[in-house]
């Protein structure tokens, strides 16, 4: 729990707080502020990992507290951004969109946990994390960006393209996990008929 890799990990939940109260400050400072400390919170979700790696140090704590810090970090700043309406009207589909796919991740982790079955991310998922944490931090900054950059335009635009790379990669979980959910019933089925039971294949 003392590694790198970990301290990384929880510096980024430590930061919600931060984050948070810092939407009640007025000011476009403070908002480049935000932008700049979630912008480093969102950099260590690539470091703890490679730190991990790189030492050796590659943990059960960090494995759990990885995706949840960056589930937490995401959820709260989008519900903040949309409780200041610096995302409003359709651009809240895509923010509804990338909750409601974290959701679902979530449960399948959950499920396929049990089955000791782990749920590698993408390349394409990784590039929609990133893409998403550009996104938000734009619209962090929205009306206290200079004049010639659209800051709130540019976010909008990398959200709705983050939601659709969201909408692909939730669809290869769920795949994922239907397909595991239908090996465990039938493997159950068949050990209820006295035949040995199948165990489901980890994923590749």
């Amino acid at each position: 729990m003392r590694s790198l890799a970990n301290n990384l990990t929880i510096s980024r939940i430590v930061t919600i707080p931060i984050l948070v109260a810092l939407f009640y400050v007025p000011g476009d400072a403070v908002r480049w502020i935000a932008c700049v400390l979630f912008s480093i919170a969102g950099i260590t979700d690539y470091f703890d990992g490679h730190f991990a790696r790189l030492s050796g140090e590659v943990s059960a704590f960090g494995r759990f507290l990885d995706p949840i810090a960056d589930k937490l970090l995401v959820a709260a700043v989008i519900l903040m951004l949309v409780a200041f309406q610096s995302i409003s009207g359709l651009a809240v589909l895509p923010a509804l969109i990338i909750l409601m796919r974290e959701l679902l991740v979530s449960g399948l982790r959950e499920f396929l946990a049990e089955l000791r079955v782990g749920v590698p991310v993408s390349r394409l998922a990784k590039w929609k994390t990133a893409l998403q944490m550009v996104a938000l931090g734009f619209l962090i900054v929205g009306d206290a960006s200079p004049e010639a950059i659209p800051a709130t335009l540019i976010g909008e635009i990398g959200l709705w393209v983050a939601a659709i790379l969201t909408l692909v990669t939730g669809y290869d979980y769920l795949v994922t996990g239907l397909r595991h959910m239908n090996a465990l019933e039938t493997a159950t089925r068949s050990q209820g008929d006295g035949a040995p039971a199948r165990r489901a294949e980890p994923l590749g």
